[in-house]
């Protein structure tokens, strides 16, 4: 067995917080994804990578399983919209409305997309799209 498929989610996450390479934790979420193919947050941690990596189409595939697997994540659906403009693809509005539903429910919900929006941010600053979804959502200009 190789490291990634040892790592658990938590595992993964806190190596992504200590700032390892994404090249590496991405081959630790695929693992992730083999291992446990009906896990939502799995997915949408793929997803985040590949968008990080500019990889927006397989981002996008990635955010659809998520998804597919938990529609009510708004994480979820931050990742699905992002990778859809990104890809260049249209119908984003519904994603983002229902994030933002789910978010205007659960102040923690909305405190961890804000962090991870401006983690998105942090890592790369120039992600025009993000910063549209960053003025949707929480309404701030970056």
């Amino acid at each position: 067995m190789t490291e990634s498929t040892l790592t658990t989610l938590e595992e993964g996450i806190e190596r992504y917080k200590a700032g390892e390479s994404l090249e590496s934790l991405l081959e630790v979420f695929k693992g992730l994804s083999e291992r446990e193919p009906k896990n939502a947050t799995v997915w949408a941690c793929l997803a985040w990578l590949y968008l990080l990596l500019d990889k927006p189409k397989t981002a996008l595939k990635a955010a659809q399983k998520s998804v597919k697997l938990e529609s009510k994540s708004p994480q979820g659906r931050v990742n699905l919209a992002l990778a859809m403009m990104d890809a260049g693809e249209t119908g984003v509005r519904p994603h983002i409305e229902v994030a933002s539903q789910i978010m205007a429910l659960d102040n923690q919900i909305r405190q961890d997309v804000q962090e991870n929006i401006r983690d998105g941010l942090e890592r790369k600053p120039d992600w025009k799209n993000l910063k549209r979804i960053k003025t949707w959502l929480i309404g701030e200009e970056s």
